[in-house]
């Protein structure tokens, strides 16, 4: 249905565009390669029309998703585009449920997909093909978001709400990058999002800090919340070859992304130390949800005074965050590996363990509610802390004993063999 409308002058327009650009239409479907990895790429030419997408363009992008489908390749779109084209109506919106079908039938087959998202890329086509990946990439400078330059309120027209930049602080974009760098990035993604050996386990890292005993819990206690000791930051940087991030919600307390061990990739999921808030576990619930439908086994690294508990935390969400996660947790098929390497507070952390592969650091400790906390509860005075904190049994010695972990790391990193 070339003109459903019968827009005047809708068929002189699509003539000029095509002369002008030489394709067809707004997009062109192609198989590539970067570096090693072969993909079909969905690239769209802001020349033609604004980039914008008809019924034409819908069926293409949709047969360019049916064929990565029966190839079992990955699927790279470079966007540029200003949505869907007016002038063919209701019948052009229509084709983002087109596309959308087409990316939940690619996601059920396990196979990645990333945008680049170039400037522009605002519409509908950013609110189907774009935001939705499963790694999103955005070029420096770009204008993204749903709402395009025209259509907006004049006092907006240049917010940089609209930006790549606002869009990555924002937990949008997984990555900024350069046209002239894009190639290298897109290989070096596609190196972590393939490859995965589903059914074994990562390897547990090796411990980094003391590898004594605590004196007592308040002790074990008292060390796991160190400044001193080794964070998310050095076991990451220790176990990885190479790694990446990814984004979702805001919290820099919490590291998410996929990493190169000996050239296998694991997806991962940390925290540094701080109180997680909903954010946190929103990005960790899409890192081990993304992990699980590539193949990609997940290591977590447990750290946190426990779950944000504040009113911002309650107002976003804090018990759905929480609750996702030990879904997500819960319903993984991939192996999860879980190291303790601090302090383990209550449900915050339980909530990035997994189920049955958890182990803990020497200088770490694991307890269902921080001692200070169990103090105000009891209404005890803070002298009595450090004796409640023993009763506890936070220690890893204690947990082992419990039969709540596996084992307490050592100097030299665990592999594991189903």
């Amino acid at each position: 249905m070339a003109d459903p409308l019968g827009w005047d002058g809708y068929a002189a327009s699509l003539a000029r565009a095509r002369q002008r650009t030489g394709t067809a239409e707004a997009v062109v479907c192609e198989r590539a390669k970067f570096g090693v990895h072969e993909v079909v790429v969905i690239r769209f030419e802001f020349g033609f029309l604004g980039g914008s997408v008809g019924t034409g363009t819908g069926a293409l992008i949709e047969g360019a998703l049916d064929q990565a489908r029966k190839l079992r390749l990955p699927v790279v779109s470079l966007l540029s585009t200003g949505g869907t084209r007016m002038q063919e109506g209701v019948p052009a919106l229509r084709q983002l449920q087109r596309i959308a079908r087409g990316l939940a039938l690619l996601r059920g087959e396990g196979l990645p997909h990333i945008t680049v998202a170039r400037h522009p890329t605002t519409g509908g086509v950013w609110a189907s093909l774009g935001a939705d990946a499963d790694v999103v990439l955005a070029v420096h400078g770009a204008q993204i978001g749903f709402a395009g330059r025209r259509v907006r309120e004049e006092r907006y027209a240049d917010d940089p709400a609209y930006t790549a930049e606002n869009q990555y602080a924002a937990g949008y974009v997984d990555e900024l990058v350069t046209e002239d760098a894009l190639d290298g990035r897109l290989e070096a993604w596609l190196g972590l999002l393939t490859g995965g050996a589903r059914n074994r386990p990562a390897d547990l890292p090796r411990a980094l800090g003391a590898l004594d005993s605590a004196r007592d819990g308040w002790h074990a206690v008292q060390r796991a919340r160190s400044a001193a000791r080794p964070h998310a930051g050095a076991y990451l940087d220790d176990y990885f070859d190479t790694r990446v991030t990814l984004r979702g919600g805001i919290d820099d307390g919490v590291l998410c992304g996929i990493g190169s061990r000996g050239g296998r990739p694991i997806a991962y999921a940390a925290q540094t130390g701080t109180a997680t808030t909903p954010g946190g576990f929103r990005t960790a619930t899409r890192l081990i949800r993304l992990g699980d439908r590539l193949g990609l086994p997940v290591l977590t690294l447990v750290d946190t005074p426990g779950a944000a508990a504040d009113p911002a935390a309650e107002a976003a969400g804090a018990g759905n965050a929480i609750a996702e996660l030990f879904g997500a947790v819960a319903a993984a098929d991939v192996p999860i590996t879980t190291l303790v390497i601090g302090e383990g507070g209550s449900g915050g952390a339980l909530a990035f363990c997994s189920a049955d592969r958890v182990w803990i650091a020497p200088d770490a400790c694991f307890s269902v509610i921080a001692p200070e906390l169990a103090a105000r509860i009891l209404k005890l005075g803070p002298e009595e802390i450090p004796a409640l904190a023993g009763k506890l049994k936070p220690r890893p010695e204690d947990l082992l004993g419990l039969g709540v972990v596996d084992g307490i790391a050592g100097s030299e990193p665990v592999s594991f063999v189903r």
